[in-house]
């Protein structure tokens, strides 16, 4: 067993040395450009999946708190000269705000009523940043100029974009690692099973559920302000988009919900499809989009937990064969 710990361990320390050294063996912005995105959406469907995955909170509205990232470091950066590094501290403190506001009162909603909620939020966060002119600048969106340093958060080669980005990712993966294996993450799939019998237990599931919130919202708000100083122009249409929220759900449902590393196999999935759905169906708007709702479909009947749970299996399944074989010898 520890043998199989050490080999699946070195897997992964191998595959974490090939993302640190894809941009110095590639040196294509398209695909250093989709490897961002891959591990943008891998750090925010990790997120997601500490509030949907492990305390069974499926959230649609997740745009809110990537928005309010954008919107909130951006204006900070442009308006009072605060640089976004600072503003991510920030961004953190406004999203704890906002996880007060809106989990208290629908963390007594369940099933599609708390999902509803959730996209409800965003919607408003939306249309509050199209009319809101003087502040976000409307529908028009906000421009970045594009000044190359470390405090503006602005680089001139993705590379460094692309590291920072693998550095938020692989900091998502240890909080929800550790998590995983604590306390709360017991308590978080104890809440998910069956809530009631986990308040029976003594566990305070408003308590828990808050926290996953936070960090949750958090992290995704960071990715934000990322993301914000990486495209360098938004809109309110662009960052409190619904589909953002779909995605980042579909990517962790299509990895395996309530697992560490089921969002990242996700993304690495969902993400090149979308580009390849892109490319390939250029003059059919929302083809891909479409595509995703029937991978959804076959995922959910063929692999209701995802395809990383099927991924450990078969692992587990091979050296266990390879074991017996050693012990028959």
């Amino acid at each position: 067993m520890k043998r199989n710990l050490k080999i699946f361990n070195g897997i992964l320390f191998v595959l974490l040395v090939i993302l640190i050294l894809s941009p110095i063996v590639l040196d294509d912005q398209f695909i250093l450009n989709v490897l961002i995105q891959i591990l943008m959406y891998a750090t925010i469907a990790t997120a997601w999946n500490l509030l949907g995955g492990y305390a069974g909170q499926l959230s649609l509205g997740h745009a809110l708190f990537f928005g309010i990232g954008a919107y909130t470091a951006t204006i900070l950066h442009i308006n009072y000269g605060i640089s976004p590094w600072l503003g991510m501290i920030i961004v953190v403190a406004v999203c704890i705000i906002l996880c007060a506001i809106i989990g208290l009162p629908t963390f007594r909603l369940k099933g599609p009523f708390f999902t509803l909620a959730t996209i409800a939020f965003a919607e408003v966060a939306r249309h509050l940043a199209l009319y809101w002119r003087e502040l976000t600048n409307g529908s028009v969106g906000i421009n970045i100029k594009f000044d190359p340093s470390f405090t503006n958060m602005i680089f001139q080669k993705f590379d460094t974009y692309y590291l920072l980005i693998l550095l938020l990712l692989v900091v998502t993966l240890f909080i929800t690692y550790c998590i995983d294996r604590n306390k709360m993450g017991y308590y978080l799939k104890a809440i998910r099973e069956d809530e009631d019998a986990a308040k029976t237990l003594g566990i305070n599931a408003t308590k828990y559920k808050m926290y996953a919130l936070i960090l949750s919202a958090s992290i995704t708000g960071i990715v934000g302000v990322f993301y914000a100083q990486f495209i360098l122009f938004f809109e309110p249409e662009s960052v409190f988009n619904i589909n953002i929220s779909a995605q980042v759900a579909l990517i962790a449902i299509v990895g395996g919900m309530g697992t560490v590393f089921g969002p990242l196999l996700g993304a690495f999935i969902v993400i090149p499809l979308n580009e390849l759905l892109r490319a390939t169906f250029p003059e059919i708007h929302g083809m891909n989009y479409f595509i995703y709702g029937v991978l959804l479909i076959v995922i959910i009947i063929i692999t209701p937990n995802g395809l990383y749970p099927i991924l450990k299996k078969l692992w587990l399944r091979f050296f266990v064969k390879d074991s017996s074989k050693g012990a028959g010898n």
